[in-house]
C-alpha cells in the first residue's frame, strides 16, 4: 500500500540537499563552534554562514538571528525573557496563538501580569478593533501569530504591531507556518522579534532562531557559557543550524513556484471537500496555500484520521502539538465553532513531494471512510 504524507504543518522530511549540507558536520567536521582549533574553527564559520541565510530572506542582519532549539523555545524566550525587563502591565495575545505562546502568557498572568486575550473573527482572522480596544490599557507585550497553525489563516501581523508600537508594547509574531510559504519581511512586519523554524521548511528538528530587534532587551532563560549572545547557552548544534541555513535558502529559491502549485492542489482539494459535504474552517481568509482545515457533522476527527492513516493517508486530528488533548481545538473554538463540531475538526497539509493524484485519492478514500462511519454511527443510534 503506497502512503500519502498530508500533514506537513506538523512536520516536514528533510531535503536531500538540506541532509547533505548537513552531512559533513556529523562525520569528519565534528567541531565544537566555541573551540579554538582548526576543527571548532570550521564550526564556527559553518555556523555563522548558516546565520547569513537565515537572516536574508527575512531582511535581517545576521546579528539579529538567534537559534535556539525550536520554536517551542524561542517563543518562551520572548515573553519571558522581555518580561523580566518590564514592570508588569499586561501581555496581549491572540486567541488562536500556539501553546508555546499561550502558556507562558498564562505563567505571566500568575506572576503578575494582566492577560489580555485578542479576539479573531469567525474566519479565524484577527479583530483589529479588539487590538485598539485592548491597547487603550497600558501594555508591554503583545504577540500574535502571522499564520496559523490550524486553519492557515494569515493575521495582520503589521496592522496589529503599528498599534503596538504606538502604545509603548514590545511586539512579537510566531512566524513558523508562515516561512516559506508566503513572503515574510521581518522589518515590513514592523515587529521587535519573530520566532522561525527549520523542521517546517524540509530542515531538521531541534533548530529554529528568534529574530530580535537590536533595541530589544532579553533576558535569557537558559544560563550557562554565554552562547548566542548571552542569550542562548549551550553548545550550539552545527549540523542542524547549518540544515537550517540550507532550508532557508531552498525555501527562498522556490517560495512562488511551490506556492502556487500547492495552491491548486488544494483548490481540487477543497472542491471534493464541498461536494462530499465537509465544513471548511477558515477557508475565506487569505490562508497559506497548503493547508485546509475540515470537519463533516458527526464524524469524529480522531476517528476519520485513524480509518484515514489505515488506508495510507496520514493527516491531523488539530494541530500536533495538542494531538494528546480531547479537548476541542481552542482554535476553533475562538473562532465561534461550536463544540461538537470542532471535534471533528482533521487538518490537511500539503507538501513538495504532493500530486494532484495524491489529492484524488485522497478524496476517493475520505468519501468511503466518511459513509461507513456514518453508517456505523447510524446503527449505533
Amino acid at each position: 500500500m503506497s502512503y500519502a504524507y498530508f500533514d506537513h504543518d506538523a512536520t516536514t522530511p528533510v531535503d536531500e540537499r538540506v541532509l547533505e549540507a548537513m552531512l559533513p558536520y556529523l562525520r569528519g567536521q565534528y567541531g565544537n563552534a566555541s573551540s579554538r582549533h582548526e576543527l571548532g574553527t570550521a564550526a564556527r564559520k559553518a555556523v555563522n554562514r548558516a546565520r547569513e541565510q537565515v537572516a536574508a530572506p527575512i531582511g535581517v542582519q545576521p546579528v539579529q538571528v538567534i537559534f535556539m532549539s525550536g520554536g517551542t523555545e524561542a517563543n518562551n524566550l520572548f515573553v519571558k525573557g522581555a518580561a523580566a525587563y518590564i514592570k508588569p502591565t499586561r501581555i496581549a495575545v491572540s486567541g488562536i496563538e500556539h501553546p508555546c505562546v499561550a502558556r507562558p502568557a498564562q505563567e505571566l498572568a500568575r506572576q503578575g501580569w494582566q492577560l489580555r486575550k485578542l479576539a479573531v473573527t469567525r474566519d479565524g482572522e484577527i479583530d483589529l478593533a479588539d487590538v485598539k480596544d485592548a491597547l487603550r490599557t497600558p501594555t508591554g507585550l503583545v504577540s500574535v501569530m502571522l499564520a496559523n497553525n490550524e486553519t492557515g489563516a494569515i493575521q495582520d501581523v503589521a496592522a496589529v504591531a503599528e498599534r503596538a508600537r504606538h502604545a509603548g508594547a514590545w511586539m512579537h509574531t510566531d512566524a513558523v507556518q508562515a516561512l516559506g510559504k508566503i513572503a515574510v519581511d521581518f522589518n515590513a512586519l514592523g515587529v521587535h522579534a519573530m520566532t522561525i523554524s527549520a523542521h517546517k521548511i524540509y530542515g531538521p528538528k531541534g533548530a529554529a532562531a528568534l529574530v530580535v530587534d537590536k533595541r530589544l532587551e532579553l533576558k535569557p532563560i537558559i544560563h550557562g557559557g554565554g552562547h548566542e549572545q548571552g542569550l542562548r547557552s549551550g553548545t550550539e548544534n552545527v549540523p542542524a543550524i547549518v540544515g537550517f541555513g540550507a532550508a532557508c535558502e531552498l525555501a527562498a529559491s522556490r517560495i512562488d513556484e511551490l506556492g502556487a502549485r500547492l495552491a491548486a492542489l488544494r483548490t481540487r482539494l477543497e472542491n471534493g471537500l464541498h461536494e462530499l459535504g465537509s465544513v471548511i474552517f477558515g477557508e475565506r481568509a487569505r490562508r497559506i496555500p497548503n493547508t485546509s482545515y475540515f470537519a463533516f457533522r458527526g464524524i469524529d476527527g480522531e476517528a476519520l484520521v485513524i480509518e484515514l492513516d489505515k488506508v495510507g493517508f496520514a493527516v491531523a486530528a488539530g494541530a500536533a502539538c495538542s494531538s494528546t488533548s480531547t479537548e476541542p481545538s481552542a482554535t476553533l473554538l475562538a473562532m465561534g465553532v461550536a463544540p461538537e463540531l470542532a471535534r471533528g475538526a482533521v487538518r490537511f497539509s500539503l507538501g513538495a513531494a504532493n500530486t494532484m493524484q495524491q489529492v484524488e485519492d485522497f478524496l476517493n478514500a475520505l468519501s468511503a471512510t466518511v459513509s461507513r462511519l456514518k453508517r456505523l454511527a447510524a446503527i449505533a443510534v
